[in-house]
């Protein structure tokens, strides 16, 4: 019988993290210069971001080595376990099977921490003294004020205003690692400034944050900018996710009809899902479905145009190919403030316009009620993130129950539900909308 709980030894912490650029039939269109419409080099990036992190972004080798100061601090929660939900399949009535990478047992509850402290480290290996960052529903934030208090660097962050009063202690567990943090849109950058004087109640959006953060590292030599998804280097670092699950799903005797993540900017869903896309590019598992979920609020996928786009509400960033509502979207104040971004990862991108992937979107009150029998049962409490991917899978095990076929599903729990409490009490209350 396939124990519960599948975990691995502190030995099988991945060494390397997986590149799945060199692997793709064909490559991703490179970023481009705003003015020119060239492709940009090192140079543009270099005042934004450390050399390494540059190189790591553009390229194609199939691996690249984790720091072993990186790879020590893993050992705080790596390898994170993976679980067979029983009482959630026993609760769907489903012959599937259904598992999760648990990434929401890192010291700050989500898989952000994997990539925070690479970022942090780079940054401090070529003497960056500061970070400036954006965070959303607060994990990224949370991940990087976490990482730069070990790294010993400073940081500071903007957060989404919706997100900034809807989740508190979010802020205060920042505060608490030492992170200055402040509502965006504000007051600190011109940016922030031209946002309130046109729209002095804005709810904010990722688009401004990052906009923020980015031009407040551009004007002191001490800071750089640490970005939480969407950029190649990003995803490359959380691959550590997918790699290990890989070796958990072998050691339950099983391989995944379905592989599901929810979707924002990308990483987590490209975290888990790029190893095991590895296995249908090299032509072993051909059948193998990957699916992202996202918010029918903010539909990047599912209702985007993938075009050439900025990556900030300012437009200070290179252009990006990318599935795209468009750079000046706002999107509704839902509680998943982690996916409320208005373009997709530029790889994540690529791979839904080759069919290698899938994309679902939904809504928040459907989400919230597969996230309910989701902790009825399981005893976790999902983050709304996360609750994305849950009602997903959801739906497939409930077809799958339909066609009376053992399915065989695994997602991502990417983040705890426990600083987000306010949004169940707004479901459980119906108040939602």
């Amino acid at each position: 019988m396939t124990p519960t709980k599948i975990t691995l030894p502190e030995s099988d912490i991945p060494t390397h993290f997986y590149n799945i650029v060199p692997d793709l039939p064909s490559s991703p269109s490179p970023p481009l210069h705003p003015g020119t419409r060239e492709p940009i080099g090192p140079d543009l990036l270099a005042p934004i971001f450390p050399m390494s992190l540059i190189e790591q972004e553009v390229s194609q080798a199939p691996e690249i080595e984790i720091p072993g100061e990186v790879r020590d601090i893993y050992r705080l929660y790596r390898p994170t376990p993976v679980y067979r939900a029983r009482a959630f399949e026993a609760a769907l009535d489903t012959p599937a099977h259904i598992y999760y990478k648990a990434e929401h047992v890192s010291p700050v509850g989500s898989h952000k921490l994997n990539t925070a402290l690479v970022q942090a480290y780079a940054n401090k290996k070529e003497g960056v003294k500061r970070l400036a960052t954006e965070t959303g529903a607060g994990q990224w934030g949370s991940a990087l004020s976490c990482a730069c208090q070990l790294m010993g660097l400073e940081c500071m962050v903007y957060m989404v205003r919706v997100s900034y009063d809807q989740k508190p202690y979010r802020r205060i567990m920042m505060n608490t690692y030492g992170a200055q943090v402040v509502a965006s849109p504000s007051n600190l950058t011109e940016a922030g400034r031209k946002i309130l004087a046109e729209t002095p109640d804005s709810p904010g959006s990722l688009g401004i944050a990052i906009s923020e953060a980015i031009e407040d590292a551009a004007k002191r030599a001490d800071t750089k900018y640490s970005l939480g998804s969407v950029l190649n280097h990003v995803l490359l670092h959380q691959t550590i996710i997918g790699q290990e699950s890989k070796k958990q799903m072998e050691l339950a005797g099983e391989f995944p009809d379905l592989v599901i993540g929810c979707h924002g900017g990308g990483s987590n869903f490209a975290g888990l899902a790029f190893p095991f896309l590895q296995e249908k590019l090299n032509g072993r598992k051909k059948q193998l479905r990957v699916i992202a979920a996202e918010p029918a609020s903010c539909p990047s996928l599912t209702a985007g145009k993938r075009e050439y786009d900025f990556g900030d509400t300012a437009g200070t960033t290179p252009l990006l190919m990318m599935h795209t509502l468009g750079h000046a979207f706002v999107p509704a104040p839902v509680h998943a403030g982690g996916l409320r971004y208005h373009g997709s990862a530029p790889l994540v991108s690529h791979l839904l316009s080759l069919g290698l992937i899938e994309a679902e979107a939904y809504e928040q009150i459907d989400v919230f009620k597969s996230a309910l029998l989701f902790a009825r049962s399981e005893a976790t409490i999902p983050a709304p993130e996360s609750a994305h991917a849950i009602h997903s899978v959801v739906q497939h095990a409930r077809r799958a129950r339909e066609a009376n076929e053992k399915t065989v599903i695994l997602f991502n729990l990417s983040g705890h539900g426990i600083f987000d409490l306010a949004a169940y009490e707004s479901f459980l209350s119906g108040k939602m909308v």
